[in-house]
């Protein structure tokens, strides 16, 4: 059974959904964040970057233990496990592997920024951040919604990929990123369809705290 490491944010559900939607099984084990339980030596040896999720494999590629950490290399991995939710023809395996660096490099970073000035008291402090995160934060919602036009998922048809599942877990804190869907119906429409999902049902429900 696959150690989840985590704790209940965007990053940490997208693994959730993942587990779920893929049919492994799992135990969670929480790392309570906010009192600083990431910089324990025991998570540090499977997240040398302090930071959630982690996941361990009793059984790896080669029959023996393997811990991973990143949220983004996590789904490679486990997609690669599992032969599902990521195309094993180059071209579309690259399309899928473009859409998930997206979200790890904007879609995640951005939006995490937004998150990080409304909690800022200060109005003088907090003015300039919250503009120019929010901004760029709608701007990527932006790339979503014309990327999703007349397409059923981000970068594959039929179902899913882990891009979509990495996504998703951003995209299910939209109305603390103060983004209305009803703005960009495309990525509404999308956000939907995968909520609609049991499998990513069972992993935004999943006791992550």
């Amino acid at each position: 059974m696959i150690e989840l490491h985590t704790w209940d944010t965007p990053n940490g559900r997208k693994v959730s959904v993942a587990l779920e939607e893929m049919g492994l099984p799992y135990t969670v084990r929480t790392v309570n964040i906010t009192k600083d339980e990431q910089f324990d030596p025991a998570f540090l040896a499977i997240s040398p970057n302090n930071r959630i999720p982690a996941i361990v494999d009793p059984e790896g590629p080669d029959g023996k233990p393997i811990s991973v950490f990143e949220s983004g290399a996590i789904l490679i991995y486990l997609a690669e496990k599992t032969g599902r939710f990521l195309p094993k023809d180059a071209r579309g395996r690259m399309a899928v592997v473009e859409w998930l660096m997206w979200q790890m490099g904007g879609f995640g970073p951005m939006p995490g920024q937004v998150h990080h000035f409304l909690m800022v008291k200060d109005p003088a402090d907090q003015r300039y951040g919250l503009e120019r995160y929010s901004k760029e934060t709608r701007r990527l919602y932006g790339v979503l919604d014309r990327r999703l036009k007349g397409r059923p998922f981000v970068a594959t048809e039929g179902e899913p990929s882990i891009a979509d599942f990495a996504i998703l877990g951003w995209a299910w804190r939209h109305e603390r990123h103060r983004v209305d869907l009803a703005e960009f119906p495309e990525v509404r429409r999308w956000y939907g369809t995968m909520m609609e999902r049991p499998g990513t049902r069972r992993g935004f429900e999943a006791k992550l705290a």
